[in-house]
């Protein structure tokens, strides 16, 4: 089992690494080359700038019970597919149950900015809570990760 993050606008990193140290757990951070990262943890996986290399190489990598951390998802959906977790950066958990409707609302947002329309987004900074409510939720999804794969 391990831990694999598309680091590239991942803000919660350092909560990853934090917790990861804690379970023993690898982590490695899949980046493309217009991004620069140091850690002393986690292995750090440069690929190309091409349009989702990133999300290839990150894939390409899953194996059965690896967390996945993205807020991509297309890359969730795939890694659930192969047996793997997922969670939003948000600390939200990706699930057979829930992927579905997630991606339809992906493809009806796409639609709208298509046609010209505009989505609402979140600009405001990250909060502290949000940080928690993250490592709240990480630590949970590491919990049955390691519980599953014991079994």
């Amino acid at each position: 089992m391990k831990i694999l993050v598309d680091a590239d606008a991942c803000p919660v990193k350092g909560i990853i690494e934090e917790v990861a140290k804690e379970y023993n757990i690898p982590v490695y951070l899949f980046v493309d080359t217009s991004h620069i990262l140091s850690s002393d943890y986690s292995k750090i996986i440069v690929v190309s700038k091409a349009p989702d290399a990133v999300d290839f190489a990150l894939f390409n990598h899953t194996q059965k019970g690896d967390i996945i951390v993205t807020q991509d998802y297309g890359v969730a959906a795939m890694a659930l597919g192969k047996g793997a977790y997922a969670i939003h950066h948000n600390g939200r958990e990706y699930l057979d149950k829930n992927i579905d409707q997630m991606l339809m609302e992906r493809h009806m947002a796409k639609k709208v900015r298509m046609a010209g329309g505009r989505i609402k987004g979140n600009t405001k900074k990250r909060s502290c809570q949000e940080d928690e409510r993250f490592r709240s939720s990480f630590y949970r999804l590491c919990n049955k990760a390691i519980n599953d794969n014991l079994l």
